[in-house]
């Protein structure tokens, strides 16, 4: 009987991560941690915070929007969505239009050649590299004299040329990729990310827009958003295009669902699994996979997550032990503490929230 039982409460939680975002027991949950987190955001101690959403299981338990935002403001979440380059990357492996993330990145720029500061190890550039953040090219966005730096290809129209004609670079303050953990040599790069389109758009042959909203946003019903484009009217991948806070808190749980929405499969839930696993470590305590970070959240107990992320401390995260997505957005831009913010929101509140819900 026992085993019958067991058999059935799995089918139930499988066809609950399946189903869309039930909204029912936003309005009936109950937990102190979350209205303490209320009072002290609604009281501006992290000042700029937009919206927090959180669901277990499927279900939202908690939405709330401060600072004059509603359910249909739409969010700037910056950086955040440069992780829509990995998602839409597996649709594309999935639909047989790339290989695999181990293809070069000249397979489908060959009409970018010839390139400035031209080395015979440019031509091993996978799609991997950037997705990592590790490529062998000069590029890093926190350190304000890299020739890769983003303000210098904002400037520049052709954003991927810019990021091809990078020169290699050297590791004179830290160790080389094979003496660093998981054998790469992490360093933040936008341009990467943003090349990452263009990639995507001669793959599958046609606008990466279109691609998109066939294969992501309508499966998910993501109808209301604002797209940002590079000036060479690709999508821009870099980061800045703005979403409903549901919506993207519906991208975290179809990365909880292992890429699975109302029964239909969107994404390859290996290719999810390949993203999601430490492939560089940023800093310490913090890895990163494609254009995934990976770290742990909670007070007494950590839990892994992952999560996509943006300045002002955007967050949408997964804590699959859980069965946790929660979404944080902020515009709290350029703020030292903004990271700091949204980290201590899903430490001391969120995830100990969660821990205790028997929902």
């Amino acid at each position: 009987m026992k085993y019958y039982l067991l058999i059935i409460s799995c089918i139930f939680y499988s066809l609950q991560l399946s189903a869309q975002l039930n909204f029912s027991e936003v309005n009936q949950f109950q937990s102190s941690l979350l209205k303490s987190m209320d009072s002290i955001v609604s009281s501006g101690k992290y000042e700029q915070i937009t919206s927090i959403l959180i669901a277990k299981n499927g279900t939202v338990l908690f939405e709330k929007y401060y600072n004059n935002n509603n359910i249909n403001s739409k969010h700037n979440t910056r950086s955040t969505t440069k992780t829509m380059a990995t998602l839409l990357t597996g649709i594309a492996i999935k639909k047989g239009f790339v290989k695999s993330e181990k293809d070069k990145i000249f397979k489908y720029l060959q009409y970018k050649i010839p390139v400035k500061n031209p080395d015979k190890r440019k031509e091993e550039i996978s799609i991997e590299d950037l997705l990592t953040m590790s490529s062998v090219l000069e590029c890093n966005d926190n350190n304000r004299y890299s020739r890769g730096n983003e303000e210098r290809m904002y400037s520049i129209e052709d954003w991927t040329k810019f990021y091809l004609d990078l020169p290699i670079r050297s590791y004179p303050w830290e160790p080389k990729p094979e003496d660093q953990p998981y054998g790469r040599a992490f360093s933040y790069c936008t341009a990467g990310a943003s090349a990452m389109a263009e990639i995507l758009q001669s793959a599958i042959k046609g606008d990466l827009v279109e691609f998109a909203k066939t294969h992501l946003f309508k499966p998910l019903e993501i109808e209301d958003y604002t797209l940002h484009y590079t000036p060479h009217n690709i999508l821009n991948t870099a980061g800045g295009s703005e979403y409903r806070s549901r919506d993207l808190l519906k991208l975290g749980q179809l990365c909880l669902n292992n890429g699975i929405w109302n029964k239909q499969q969107i994404i390859p839930k290996s290719w999810l699994s390949k993203a999601t696993t430490p492939k560089a470590n940023a800093r310490e305590g913090v890895n990163y996979g494609y254009l995934f970070w990976l770290k742990s959240f909670g007070s007494k107990k950590k839990y892994k997550s992952y999560y996509m992320s943006g300045n002002g401390g955007q967050k949408v995260v997964v804590v699959s032990d859980l069965g946790l997505a929660a979404v944080i957005t902020t515009t709290n831009y350029n703020n030292r503490n903004a990271h700091p913010y949204t980290d201590e929101i899903m430490n001391q509140y969120i995830v100990p929230a969660i821990e205790k819900s028997k929902k």
